[in-house]
């Protein structure tokens, strides 16, 4: 698999997109965890989201764009699960 560098700006982009709105979702404040947390989430969220939404087959009519919006609604749906899972992982692990 060859990665142009091209996609990855794509990548960082739609992550940083995608982390940014999970941040102001969940912490509601407009740095969300910060620039770098906010990336990782987004870019974690991303390969979540986007894994899904093909499994799934969801929105596949988004994808036209270059920068998709069903990139970034995949990204935003993949980090908010993450952030979920997350959470219950945390309390699970108190729990023992």
């Amino acid at each position: 698999m060859n990665v142009t560098i091209e996609e990855l700006m794509v990548w960082l982009v739609v992550g940083m997109l995608a982390g940014t709105l999970t941040g102001l979702i969940a912490t509601r404040k407009k740095a969300g965890f910060g620039h770098l947390p906010n990336l990782g989430l987004g870019l974690v969220g991303a390969l979540i989201g986007g894994f899904l939404f093909d499994l799934l087959g969801i929105a596949p009519a988004l994808d036209a764009i270059s920068i998709s919006l069903r990139d970034i609604v995949a990204a935003l749906a993949g980090a908010l699960l993450f952030l979920v899972l997350l959470h219950f992982a945390r309390g699970w692990y108190r729990k023992r």
